[in-house]
């Protein structure tokens, strides 16, 4: 996070922090280089009301204060402390004032206190003050009073629309090459037809040369495209070629992580847990689940009822998915039933995310759904809890993420897929067309 240009020292700069980045990621402080770090009183204030609890913000705001007494010892942080090694210092700025300068037009509420200790130290600095936030609204005060701002985009991903790029169309190989994609166990070895870039593990493709149309994968152990067959899952039936490959992700044991991304109606959810249902078998509990983010950021003490109750909002669209699946079996099978009894008897779970965190899944099909609404530090959790024989499938759209702090390159989705991309461990698909109705497919274009 400082400039820097070919034979020229960067010059230091001072940077203040919002309690959002500390919330966002506990460890930012090392994160500056050799610049200063300022840390108004009133971010402590605020990190107090958040250390008791088990969420991730409750984690980051416990580790910070860890840190700062790690870092502290006898020394004393007004008059600065040395963050690490080729790090600048840290400081914390005693001023529960809102400066006179803006006391026309800003009370003295937390972030206006945060925003003064900026102002006050852009008059006295020779050097540039920068406020670090993750409040679009406080970065935009913060420019109208003169005073530079910026998010903090540490862990935010580098290229945000490769991530929608996970198919590729090949056109042009020869015909008995592709021939030998539909014909050989092994497929097409990549080395008759080398393409750039060079395929990863897992990715799919889409080769035509008319007539001949072929779906398939690039298998790293056989280091070859491989054929990718229509499978139907649990009475679900692939409409287009990215739910065909987004079934041949979720069925293969060989791949314990799926991210599956694209808009609203293009099967996501549905597939991964038709996948889970026709997979039950292999796996000693199936868990569907996807993080609370109230409406508005308010919490969810101020919706009516008990604990049900307020969780059945978050938690009702998958019993949705559920529904469509159980009503494709016809009325004389017993599948449906088999679905009631799994749920009755808890081999099939349904409950948000905060239920389950801490826990240690083993031999779990886990599906995370709204899977971008999570930092990069809770999806890290996540994957982590991770057993033997888990598959873990993650769900969600990139582009409509409700998280207040959040926006499509700093979620935890868009993390892992440009993170794993490459890990023969992974596979992931981008969903385009919608197949809900024909009505959602265009209201989700033109609306």
């Amino acid at each position: 996070m400082t400039d820097s240009s070919a034979g020229q020292t960067p010059k230091k700069k001072n940077f203040v922090l919002d309690t959002n980045v500390i919330l966002h990621d506990s460890s930012c402080i090392f994160e500056f280089g050799n610049n200063d770090v300022y840390i108004p009183i009133t971010v402590l204030e605020e990190l107090d009301r958040f250390k008791k609890g088990n969420e991730a913000l409750n984690y980051h705001a416990r580790e910070f204060v860890r840190t700062l007494d790690e870092l502290v010892d006898q020394h004393s942080l007004k008059q600065g402390v040395k963050i690490g090694e080729s790090l600048g210092k840290l400081y914390i700025v005693i001023q529960n004032e809102v400066h006179p300068n803006l006391q026309l037009n800003l009370d003295d509420k937390p972030d206006n206190q945060i925003l003064s200790v900026a102002y006050s130290l852009s008059q006295t600095k020779k050097s540039t003050v920068v406020l670090v936030s993750k409040d679009v609204n406080l970065r935009m005060k913060a420019k109208s009073i003169g005073v530079n701002s910026e998010d903090y985009y540490t862990d935010k991903v580098k290229n945000v629309n490769l991530l929608d790029k996970c198919i590729r169309t090949i056109e042009g190989a020869p015909e008995e090459q592709l021939k030998k994609i539909f014909d050989l166990h092994d497929g097409m070895p990549a080395s008759e037809f080398p393409i750039e870039p060079k395929p990863c593990p897992n990715e799919y493709f889409i080769f035509k040369t008319p007539p001949l149309s072929v779906l398939a994968t690039y298998d790293h152990k056989k280091k070859s495209f491989v054929k990718v067959e229509r499978q139907d899952v649990s009475r679900i039936r692939p409409r287009n070629a990215e739910q065909i490959f987004s079934a041949d992700a979720l069925l293969n044991q060989e791949i314990p992580l799926v991210a599956l991304s694209g808009k609203a109606g293009t099967g996501k959810t549905l597939l991964a847990l038709a996948a889970a249902l026709s997979l039950e078998k292999l796996y000693y509990q199936i868990f569907l689940s996807r993080p609370v983010v109230p409406l508005s950021n308010r919490d969810m003490g101020y919706l009516p009822g008990d604990i049900d109750a307020k969780m059945d909002p978050y938690i009702k669209p998958l019993y949705d998915n559920l529904s469509v699946i159980q009503n494709n079996w016809p009325k004389n099978d017993h599948g449906a039933e088999r679905i009631q009894r799994m749920l009755e008897e808890g081999k099939l779970k349904i409950s948000p995310l905060s239920y389950i965190r801490g826990r240690s899944l083993s031999n779990t099909f886990f599906i995370v759904d709204e899977a971008q609404n999570l930092t990069p530090h809770e999806i890290k959790t996540v994957i982590t809890r991770a057993g033997e024989g888990t598959k873990i499938i993650l769900t969600g759209d990139i582009h409509q993420i409700d998280h207040p702090y959040l926006d499509t390159e700093s979620n935890g989705l868009s993390h892992v897929i440009e993170k794993f991309k490459g890990s023969p461990l992974f596979a992931h698909v981008t969903l385009d067309k919608g197949e809900r109705s024909e009505l959602a497919e265009v209201a989700s274009n033109l609306l």
